[in-house]
């Protein structure tokens, strides 16, 4: 009874709310490999704004060209667009250091300004006294409130510092707090703090006075603590969480933003007792959000993300998806809807009849429990494992396979023979180039067709043989060709399943079309051509029955 009317009550209930800060443009840039352009920044900074964040640093105003002229731009968000830069430099005033005024002159409604508070740093590293640096913290904090702009300290190595001089580092961070910081934000700068300590320290520094409400956690990820310790951090009483887009950062990344917004929303207690400015439908949008950032950086989204990765909702255990399929909440903590991801049961040698049937079905093939073409499709399947296949992604070949075992694989055409060759020569610039061609010969209808084709692009680079028999299948396919005309092969994946001289080879291709499908295939030989025009069959023939093309 108890818990019906706290939960009748909840909607009531005043919750404390809590601010996103977002440094994907600035932190983010800082990973190994990763520079955004002016206009990939735009992009990042929409979907953020749309994402639901309160600030978005948008990077340090004069460090390049392109930060640069980022700010001069003035993009227009509903976020609050913030410069980052440093404290001003010991010797100099406030209002004619360079760097800072760099800094103010971006003209942003927020700045964010860097400054040492571990002794160790101020005396090694700054070469100043621990006076100085107070002072300098003080002093550009001040100028920063006198232009009319809301100030946040980021206290570097805080955490460190405190455990080295307590007393030091909550004078450092006082100082700003007292010359009219808004936020004060505590970072585990070199990603060593445990979720314990942050939580104590947080709590401690609270306890001395500096109140909750205008504190924030700056966290990286060296030892896969980032998330744990911003909710240490929260639990203790921060009430702004610092963080990047798919966990971006310098090393090995800061607190992971599509965790850390799922766990807020719809996690206890965060959920009764904290609100954001991330609603209900843009939750749903945050795993297209994380896909916009890979894009960007042309990286293959990792699969195992929690709530946004390709695999967070996949149930390839026989046990677990007969359980899924009589209830999700058996073996999922959430709705994969909520974060815009999906549930997925594979086949792989893990699986039992309850898996089986679940893919059957989605590919409108119904067959019944005691049908014994379901044991024979799930013989075949661990037998083709056992040779190197998997049908974990390639759901489309596993459709095929299942079709032919059940006598509903249209025969649309046959593949009579093919030839790869490939070829080193000089070209007409009298350097040595590869060329790859390819024959193909197919039987439709009683017909025989021939097509050659060879790798190079319309740029006179060299596509590869796997590249040049793809052309040469789909050139003339007599009355398939329109449909397969607007098939695009988009990823194309090699792996070597066994060493040695015994070495098996599996290629997985993935295809899209114009109707917005994606499907992927399997194929696996010894010889990668080999291997690849398998896959490739398969892809042409899963798009021909998806188009309800006539067999010939």
């Amino acid at each position: 009874m108890c818990w019906f009317y706290a939960r009748k009550l909840e909607p009531f209930m005043t919750k404390e709310r809590l601010y996103v800060y977002d440094t994907t443009l600035r932190d983010g840039q800082q990973t190994q490999g990763v520079q955004f352009s002016l206009a990939e920044k735009q992009q990042i900074a929409a979907t953020l704004d749309a994402l639901g964040v309160d600030y978005i640093e948008g990077g340090w105003p004069g460090a390049n060209p392109i930060d640069s002229a980022w700010f001069d731009s003035q993009p227009k968000l509903r976020a609050t667009f913030t410069a980052f830069g440093m404290t001003k430099r010991a010797g100099h005033s406030a209002e004619n250091d360079t760097a800072l005024n760099a800094v103010v002159n971006a003209n942003t409604a927020a700045v964010c300004l860097v400054g040492k508070t571990h002794d160790f740093h101020v005396e090694t590293a700054l070469g100043i006294t621990l006076d100085e640096n107070i002072e300098n913290i003080r002093r550009s904090i001040e100028h920063l409130v006198s232009q009319g702009r809301e100030a946040l300290f980021d206290a570097e190595h805080f955490f460190d510092g405190y455990k080295a001089n307590p007393d030091y580092a909550r004078a450092c961070i006082q100082a700003a707090f007292a010359a009219g910081a808004r936020w004060i934000v505590l970072c585990d700068t070199n990603g060593g703090a445990l979720p314990a300590e942050v939580g104590q320290i947080v709590q401690e520094v609270i306890t001395a006075g500096l109140p909750g409400d205008h504190l924030g956690i700056h966290t990286h990820n060296d030892t896969e603590n980032a998330v744990a310790n911003t909710l240490a951090a929260i639990d203790a009483g921060a009430r702004q969480i610092q963080g990047t887009l798919n966990g971006l950062g310098e090393r090995c990344g800061n607190a992971n933003l599509t965790s850390l917004l799922p766990i807020l929303k719809l996690k206890e207690p965060y959920r009764s007792n904290y609100e954001i400015g991330v609603t209900d439908a843009a939750l749903r949008d945050i795993k297209r959000a994380s896909r916009v950032l890979d894009d960007i950086l042309n990286r293959i989204p990792a699969p195992q993300a929690p709530f946004v990765g390709a695999s967070a909702f996949v149930h390839k255990a026989g046990l677990h998806a007969s359980a899924i399929l009589k209830n999700p909440v058996t073996y999922e903590h959430i709705d994969p809807a909520l974060v815009g991801n999906q549930r997925d049961i594979p086949m792989s040698n893990q699986a039992g009849q309850s898996n089986l049937r679940k893919r059957l079905k989605e590919a409108n093939l119904i067959v019944e429990k005691d049908d014994p073409a379901l044991g024979r499709i799930l013989e075949l399947v661990k037998e083709r494992e056992a040779q190197g296949y998997s049908y974990d992604t390639a759901q489309a070949s596993f459709e095929i396979l299942a079709r032919r075992e059940l006598g509903l694989c249209p025969v649309f055409f046959e593949v009579k023979r093919y030839k790869v060759s490939v070829e080193r020569r000089k070209n007409k610039y009298n350097r040595m180039v590869s060329l790859s061609e390819a024959l193909v010969v197919v039987r439709i209808d009683g017909e025989k067709k021939m097509s050659v084709s060879e790798s190079m692009d319309e740029l006179g680079n060299d596509r590869g043989p796997v590249n040049a028999l793809s052309k040469a299948l789909a050139k003339d396919l007599g009355p398939y060709q329109a449909m397969i005309d607007d098939m695009n092969l988009t990823d194309y994946k090699v792996r070597i399943t066994q060493g040695g001289t015994e070495a098996v080879t599996r290629v997985v291709i993935d295809c899209e079309d114009s109707k917005g499908r994606s499907w992927a295939t399997v194929g696996v030989s010894a010889n990668i051509v080999d291997a690849s025009f398998e896959a490739l069959l398969d892809a042409v023939n899963w798009k021909l029955i998806r188009d309800t093309a006539p067999p010939a």
